[in-house]
Formats: structure tokens, C-alpha cells, sequence
């Protein structure tokens, strides 16, 4: 505790005793075990108190660890999980027995950059 062996305190404990002298010892010892005892008593009041303050139940302490709420972990567990399915996108189809506006014929200005095929539209993992 402070750097004392067992035979370090035994001396110290026996020099003490000579210094105290035989006449106060008993008196010093009786003072020392009543401080021990409200020491104790402070202790046991405490953790009563405390116990009675939270209540009896039980806390998952592993559900109040602060690590969970690392910025990093949350992202890499969020990029780790598996997307959701996704359901192809179905090309635009005419209907019948519409007629088409002249708006609605034109092309539209990103015609050119839209691609041709008619599957899913492509998906990029990394983007955010």
C-alpha cells in the first residue's frame, strides 16, 4: 500500500507500542476500533442508500457502455449490414388509348446520359 513490507509494519507497529507506552495502548486501541466501526457503519449506510436511490434492479451495464457509441463503430457496423432487398425498377410503358402531348414526346435534356438498358438502375456501395 504505501511501499511496506509485512516486516516494515511489524516494526513500525512495535516501535508505536514502545512510544505509546503500555499505560495509553489500551486506549489508543479501544479509539482505533470505534473509528474502524463507524467507518464500517458509514460504508454500510452508504451502500444502503445507494441501493434504495437506484432501486433493486438489475442494470445491463453492458447496454450503458460508452464504446457503443463510438462515431467509427456505428458507421462501420451500418456499412457492414446487408442492404435491403431492392425491386428492379420496370421501364415506363405507354398505355393504349392515351394520347401523347407534344411535351411528352420530346426528349428530355438528359436523354442522352440515361442508359439503355432496361434492368435495375445501378447502385454504387460506396457512395453515402
Amino acid at each position: 500500500m504505501f511501499g511496506i513490507n509485512g516486516g516494515e509494519l511489524l516494526i513500525l507497529l512495535l516501535v508505536a507500542g514502545l512510544v505509546i507506552g503500555p499505560e495509553r495502548l489500551p486506549a489508543y486501541a479501544e479509539q482505533l476500533a470505534g473509528w474502524v466501526r463507524r467507518l464500517r457503519d458509514v460504508a454500510r449506510d452508504t451502500k444502503d442508500r445507494v441501493g434504495a436511490e437506484l432501486g433493486t434492479e438489475d442494470v445491463d451495464w453492458a447496454a450503458l457502455d460508452p464504446r457503443r457509441y463510438d462515431p467509427r463503430r456505428i458507421v462501420r457496423d451500418a456499412l457492414l449490414d446487408d442492404p435491403p432487398p431492392r425491386e428492379p425498377s420496370r421501364p415506363s410503358v405507354p398505355r393504349p388509348g392515351r394520347a401523347r402531348t407534344a411535351a411528352a414526346t420530346a426528349a428530355p435534356a438528359f436523354a442522352a446520359a440515361a442508359p439503355t438498358e432496361t434492368g435495375p438502375a445501378p447502385f454504387d456501395d460506396e457512395a453515402t
